[in-house]
């Protein structure tokens, strides 16, 4: 099998930051931009542990579902598999620097998040108790303090 673009990133090199994965072009056109938000440094970094990167899967995917500037743009937000990180799809032919406001403001809500984690309940979710609220803070305040209030060109574009 052909291995797909997403592997062929050398991720002993890759950093912290958000990166532009792929775009795609519906069949009506439309351009889809999906990033790669990259929370720790692949294979060097400790990953986020997967009930803090729940608990960010639900408060990212709220906030950024009641954004008034770009809550229809939004398609998809959820967690890498390896735990370094997550995939943000948007409606549009972006740059990572188009969405710096908005990952800025993103990552500043989880990490000042007081209160119930949304759709924490086993009416809502499906592990509803698999979340983690004091770890899913401190990984989003570190990845707001250290790259994402002043990012390098190295933390926009793939190596």
């Amino acid at each position: 099998m052909k291995k797909i673009p997403s592997f062929t990133i050398d991720h002993e090199k890759l950093l912290r930051g958000i990166y532009v994965s792929r775009q795609d072009v519906t069949p009506h056109g439309d351009v889809i931009t999906t990033f790669d938000v990259r929370m720790t440094e692949p294979n060097r970094m400790s990953p986020i542990s997967p009930d803090a990167l729940h608990t960010i899967e639900h408060l990212s995917a709220t906030f950024l579902r009641n954004h008034s500037e770009w809550k229809d743009r939004v398609v998809y937000w959820g967690p890498m598999g390896c735990c370094t990180g997550n995939y943000l799809i948007l409606q549009g032919n972006l740059s990572s620097a188009d969405i710096i406001p908005l990952m800025q403001e993103t990552f500043r809500f989880i990490a000042d998040f007081e209160g119930e984690i949304p759709g924490a309940t086993p009416k809502d979710c499906g592990n509803w108790k698999f979340n983690n609220l004091k770890e899913a803070k401190a990984a989003a305040r570190i990845f707001l303090e250290e790259i994402l209030e002043d990012p390098k060109a190295e933390n926009l574009v793939y190596p």
